[in-house]
């Protein structure tokens, strides 16, 4: 290989190391930790000083703006993704009177050297390369080995035993000698010019070269090699049982190692960044990415992980490239004129009769679902000077907005229904609610609350702003809510959750204030579902109650209401649910249990607790009566919160979940206790441990 072709080469590799670095620019190292050294980045698990790092294999040092592993191997960059790059050694034998010689060069790691990303090599004239580890004894783990004499040809790029030869690296390979012998017993190869060489080198870097037969050769330098690092020592499975070690933080996946036990983290789609750090996952938008991310022909909506394609007015489809796209929804011309006479004719015949069917049946709907009421419900509150109230909007105004109730609308879907994401003709994003069934007993009913409903103006509210009634089943828009449910943020694929203590505090807060609302408002309004998924956040991490599908109004001269028990188990109020008669107080039961949530992280239904505590509600309860809360408060919150302010929010969850409805608190008294806590500057940390630790 001659100079100027070498130099290409390392230019081009210098090229990809700095994509590789550039790739992991993103990384970072955990809060407060220097997290670079010279040019490179050094991401979490790994770091430099102590509480920066995982365990002491993920120890990097820093010397004079270069970087080791384990005290003395050269780091070239580390991948999120589980590699690490490092400058391995090689062992050389030059020409000798004595006819053979052996050279040992020791190479120890805290990771395995990768064994599809690199490849062991041996080069020279009789030649044996060989991995060889202890293990109570010695044993070659591979091996290969080289010849050459005057009657074979050496070939540049060949390594295939000429000159040259290479093998597979073992699985798990740590702590090892890589050997090199030579046999040189003709006395031209004794020569000290003809040298041997053996070395592991990262697959496709090394190309053999006859120079490197002898001691100046200018390509022999020590080479990268990549090492596999995983994080824990359990497959996922059971790593995510274990929420005090689990790894992978929101918004991220888990999946397992194939060289042992030990699992990696990688950021879910639509997302991007550290995995390994609390919140390090955020939202890639799609829709300002030049690199062709999104498949939008017209308009990108971004979403948390997701987006949605929108076409501009007066067009309609997908808005997708491979999709239908976005077409003018003008027709066609270019006919002759009789045939667009004759097919102007025919299609005004045929979508007049489809246009008469389709016109009858929103008809039909509109007055089943209680369309006319909700008109003069809605003219009465305009002369009564009213707060603006419900719109009602058209079914071919939702469909525009939600390009006919695409599946790439899509943004929720469950028991209940389905939810799309849609644009108005105003821009304005907004949620549609499409219910599976309706019950047509209860239309009046409906038609109130919806009235009711939309007049609510609460900052900690999802705001109803209308409702289509000329469909099947009726249809509810809300305001668009960006950041997913306070369920997701604290229970999601079972990771520990990122949420520190005040935020969660906070949103106690304001959802407390939000349910202290609709209990005091001119008609009282029982939700009915409290529970953290029917709590959205925003960019902000505002809360906003939502999902008023099941609530009742109840007269304000009626302090309950008999109806059919409907609600989520777990967070049922259990005296509601054998009587039947709903209450405010059945809210502020289920209030409790979401406090339990924020305070413990734990599910609100497990098998894995006893028989008699598989309710979250129960086992909280067990767990002050025995002393154990601290054992079952979540670490984030034990480290965070202060002891008064943790006692006193314990409290209040105990008031609220008290099985005799009338005493417990209103929830303007529970929202009251929540603020002055929250609003307290109190002692932090140890007392904590003296009040609940028996």
């Amino acid at each position: 290989m001659d100079l100027h072709v070498m130099l290409l080469r390392l230019a081009v590799r210098g090229v990809i190391l700095a994509a590789i670095i550039a790739r992991v620019a993103t990384a970072q190292g955990m809060p407060g930790c220097k997290d670079r050294c010279g040019n490179l980045k050094i991401p979490y698990p790994f770091g430099m000083s102590q509480g920066c790092y995982l365990n002491d294999s993920f120890l990097i040092t820093c010397t004079y703006s270069k970087t080791y592993l384990n005290g003395n191997l050269s780091v070239l960059n580390i991948a999120l993704e589980g590699q690490l790059r490092i400058l391995s050694p090689i062992a050389t034998v030059c020409g000798s009177s004595q006819g053979n010689t052996t050279k040992y060069q020791p190479l120890s790691t805290s990771f395995p050297i990768s064994t599809t990303r690199n490849k062991f090599i041996a080069v020279g004239c009789n030649t044996t390369g060989a991995i060889r580890v202890f293990l109570g004894k010695t044993y070659t783990a591979t091996s290969c080995k080289s010849f050459y004499n005057t009657t074979n040809k050496l070939i540049n790029g060949s390594c295939s035993g000429t000159g040259c030869c290479q093998t597979f690296i073992p699985k798990g390979l740590r702590d090892f000698k890589i050997v090199v012998e030579n046999y040189f017993g003709n006395v031209y190869l004794r020569n000290p010019s003809f040298c041997s060489h053996a070395f592991v080198v990262e697959q496709g870097y090394y190309d053999f070269s006859s120079l490197d037969l002898y001691s100046d050769s200018p390509n022999l330098n020590p080479f990268p090699v990549v090492l596999d690092w995983a994080v824990g020592e359990t497959k996922c499975e059971q790593a995510k049982k274990n929420k005090t070690g689990y790894l992978c933080q929101e918004n991220s996946e888990c999946y397992d190692w194939d060289g042992g036990a030990g699992y990696h983290c990688r950021c879910s789609k639509g997302y991007q960044g550290n995995p390994y750090l609390p919140n390090g996952c955020k939202d890639v938008n799609e829709c300002d990415d030049d690199q062709g991310h999104n498949d939008c022909t017209h308009i990108c909506r971004n979403t948390a992980g997701r987006y949605v394609c929108l076409c501009p007015k007066g067009y309609h489809g997908d808005g997708r490239k491979g999709g239908q796209g976005c077409l003018q929804t003008k027709a066609t011309v270019g006919m002759s004129m009789s045939l667009v006479f004759m097919f102007v004719i025919v299609s005004v015949l045929y979508w007049g009769v489809r246009k008469k069917k389709i016109m009858k049946r929103r008809e039909t709907f509109f007055k089943q679902n209680g369309g006319i009421m909700l008109q003069q419900l809605l003219s009465n509150c305009k002369r009564k000077g009213s707060a603006q109230g419900a719109k009602i909007f058209t079914e071919d105004e939702l469909k525009r907005a939600t390009n006919n109730f695409g599946d790439g609308n899509v943004i929720g879907q469950g028991g209940y229904g389905t939810v799309y994401a849609g644009t108005l003709k105003d821009d304005m994003i907004v949620a549609i609610k499409k219910s599976k069934v309706v019950d047509r007993g209860q239309i009046e009913q409906f038609i109130n609350e919806v009235v009711i409903l939309s007049q609510i103006k609460h900052p900690n509210v999802v705001n109803l702003l209308g409702c289509c009634l000329e469909t099947p089943v009726p249809l509810l828009v809300y305001e668009f809510i960006t950041n997913n449910t306070l369920f997701h943020h604290i229970h999601d694929e079972g990771r520990v959750s990122s949420m520190p203590w005040e935020l969660r505090l906070r949103i106690a807060v304001e959802t407390a204030g939000a349910l202290a609302h609709m209990h005091s408002f001119p008609i009282n309004i029982i939700h009915r579902d409290v529970k953290s998924a029917n709590i959205l956040l925003d960019d902000q991490y505002t809360a906003k109650v939502s999902d008023f599908g099941v609530s009742r109004l109840v007269p304000l001269d009626q302090t309950q209401l008999p109806t059919l028990v409907q609600g989520t188990f777990g967070y049922l109020d259990p005296e509601y649910f054998y009587s039947g008669l709903l209450t405010k107080k059945s809210d502020v039961y289920s209030f409790g249990v979401v406090l339990v949530e924020l305070l413990t992280g734990k599910n609100v239904f497990s098998l894995d607790r006893p028989e008699e505590d598989r309710g979250l509600a129960m086992y909280f309860i067990s767990s002050l009566k025995e002393g154990h809360l601290l054992q079952i408060l979540e670490d984030r919150v034990k480290k965070e919160g202060h002891a008064e302010q943790l006692k006193g929010v314990t409290e209040v969850a105990k008031k609220c979940l008290r099985l005799k409805g009338r005493k417990r608190p209103t929830m303007k008294e529970v929202k009251e206790e929540l603020e002055a806590l929250r609003n307290s500057k109190l002692n932090h940390g140890s007392e904590l441990d003296h009040t609940y630790k028996k």
